[in-house]
């Protein structure tokens, strides 16, 4: 009450008005195209997609028009600007927050920071509802589990491998979908970043197994390292750095035919 009050004070409309927490998307229209963005590589920096969230979530449900949906971008940047916290739910046992793009693209946690006038970030928090004893962890130690038990777990990489041309790309949009938290939360530790590279990319045989059996997914996998560390979300050595542009470029040359 304390912050409608303030917020329709400064904006000059009724309470009723300024009590709006409801946003979304527009009518007919579905997620924040972040996810869509880091998943092609086709954004400049983070104050864009923090640009693209706003846009397309700042749309108000109206309790006195049932079933419109009210473009109310400056309403919407207001009631962010005074959140703590921010919070999803993982509902499904079979998708975890690095299996698809969904969760990061809904993720308000660096938009939050961007428009609090101190600048400082909100607490990330995510709740695990998937079993009879539900737990709120950090939006940093849930990243940290996932991958534990997916990405860097050899359990799950080889039954990927395992299972051929699409495993191969399953691993590398799952680090793909790790950097998404990078660009909306900056929640994911370096060494995630730098034990995947170790696992896939210092290995040997594992680059090669990678390249054998999906080189576009091996290019785009090298891709995604590269554009972690141009980003600044991993910090690693210049060596590692090399081999990875060398590797590039080798992978580009296969696909076009190049001896």
């Amino acid at each position: 009450r304390k912050h409608a009050m303030e917020q329709a004070e400064e904006m000059q409309i009724d309470l009723r008005a300024a009590a709006t927490r409801v946003f979304s998307n527009s009518a007919g229209s579905y997620s924040a195209n972040v996810g869509l963005a880091i998943e092609n590589g086709g954004w400049e920096n983070e104050q864009q997609l923090q640009t693209q969230f706003l846009e397309r979530k700042g749309f108000a449900f109206n309790a006195d028009r049932p079933g419109m949906m009210e473009q109310q971008a400056d309403m919407f940047k207001k009631a962010l600007s005074t959140v703590d916290v921010t919070f999803q739910n993982l509902d499904s046992s079979e998708i975890s927050l690095t299996d698809v793009s969904h969760y990061y693209d809904s993720d308000p946690t660096k938009v939050v920071q961007g428009l609090r006038k101190d600048g400082r970030k909100p607490s990330a928090m995510m709740a695990d509802t998937t079993t009879a004893n539900a737990q709120v962890r950090t939006l940093s130690e849930t990243v940290r589990l996932d991958a534990r038990t997916k990405l860097l777990n050899p359990k799950f990489y080889e039954g990927m491998l395992n299972s051929g041309y699409e495993g191969a790309r399953e691993i590398t949009k799952r680090l793909r979908n790790t950097m998404g938290w990078s660009a909306t939360a900056g929640d994911v530790d370096n060494f995630i970043y730098e034990d995947a590279n170790d696992t896939f990319i210092a290995d040997d045989q594992m680059r090669q197994r990678l390249l054998d059996t999906n080189p576009n997914a091996f290019r785009d996998m090298v891709t995604t390292f590269l554009e972690a560390n141009g980003r600044g979300y991993w910090d690693t050595s210049e060596e590692n750095i090399e081999r990875l542009q060398e590797l590039y470029q080798e992978v580009e040359d296969r696909l076009e035919g190049v001896n």
